[in-house]
């Protein structure tokens, strides 16, 4: 449950997210056989700010779907998005003149795009294809995660007792004319890629002067809180094994520009493995620690998910 801090849209907020992954891939890479995304030089886990965004859409769409403020932009089946753009200027009343579009009905459809689309006002969006509806800097910013240790991708052989093709599960007569006969294919390879384990750790920011822009207001603050929490749930799939929001920690100002560079704040927040050199294969094998004394003068700290004080 969020509480008046976080859902101040005129505080600026930093955020780490920890979350881990079991016998699953989190982020496939297309470049390399959709294996799970790692960093070649540490073998650390990543996964895409991309990504993430995909869960808090797809989360949105289903809680919110159904009211015009909470239509998503960016989807993965539905109309093209030039069409979401055409929606914008004929609610408008705008007519597209191309790549000579005026300033003025561009700003108009701008701001249609953005009270109308829950990701366009919170991320940003590039919209500047034709009909053109400009460009927005959104003022929720991730980045990616990286696993707190190496992980070791696995790619498994799998089979199927069912073939794909009609004359794959055709029964051959044998070469010596004999009554015995040859059965046809009988099952089908596959490969499937996961990690054992891995405990993913990312950040995130949230800056007013862009809210102010977008039209971001507290109950949209309060549904991204309740995304990046529930999310998972939505996103099962024999794939992804079991993943699951594991912290939640955000740093809140009392001003819009800051209290406190963001790095330092997120420095307090310490993830140690208990495993004495064993490979961590679930989270209880970390311990997470919070400092949260002595915060910056107007910081605040609001655990949405995780350890409360004394026992993190």
């Amino acid at each position: 449950m969020t509480d008046s801090i976080t859902t101040n849209v005129n505080r600026r907020h930093d955020f780490v997210l920890l979350f881990d992954v079991t016998d699953g891939n989190p982020n496939g890479d297309p470049d390399a056989g959709n294996q799970p995304r790692v960093d070649p030089e540490t073998m650390h886990g990543l996964v895409t700010d991309v990504s993430l965004k995909r869960k808090v859409r797809d989360y949105v769409d289903a809680a919110r779907g159904d009211e015009d403020r909470f239509k998503i932009y960016v989807q993965k089946d539905g109309e093209a998005l030039n069409a979401k753009h055409e929606r914008a200027y004929i609610a408008k009343g705008l007519k597209s003149t191309g790549t000579k579009q005026a300033r003025k009905d561009i700003n108009e459809a701008r701001d249609w795009m953005c009270a109308n689309f829950y990701d366009v006002r919170l991320f940003g969006a590039v919209m500047s294809t034709n009909p053109n509806c400009g460009q927005v800097r959104g003022p929720v910013q991730l980045t990616f995660a990286r696993s707190r240790d190496p992980v070791v991708p696995l790619d498994l052989s799998i089979t199927r007792v069912a073939v794909t093709r009609k004359e794959d599960a055709e029964i051959v007569a044998s070469d010596d004319d004999s009554d015995a006969a040859a059965s046809g294919k009988q099952t089908e390879m596959g490969r499937k890629s996961l990690v054992p384990y891995g405990l993913y750790q990312a950040h995130g920011f949230f800056t007013p002067h862009f809210a102010s822009q977008t039209g971001v207001d507290a109950d949209d603050l309060a549904l991204f809180w309740q995304a990046l929490q529930m999310m998972w749930d939505l996103d099962r799939s024999s794939s992804r094994g079991l993943m699951a929001c594991r912290g939640l920690y955000v740093f809140s100002h009392a001003s819009k520009l800051g209290d406190a560079p963001a790095h330092t704040l997120f420095e307090r927040v310490n993830v140690k493995p208990l495993s004495n050199g064993q490979a961590p294969r679930w989270f209880g094998d970390y311990e997470v620690r919070v400092n949260d004394g002595d915060l910056p003068a107007g910081v605040t700290l609001t655990r949405l998910v995780g350890a409360e004080k004394g026992q993190g």
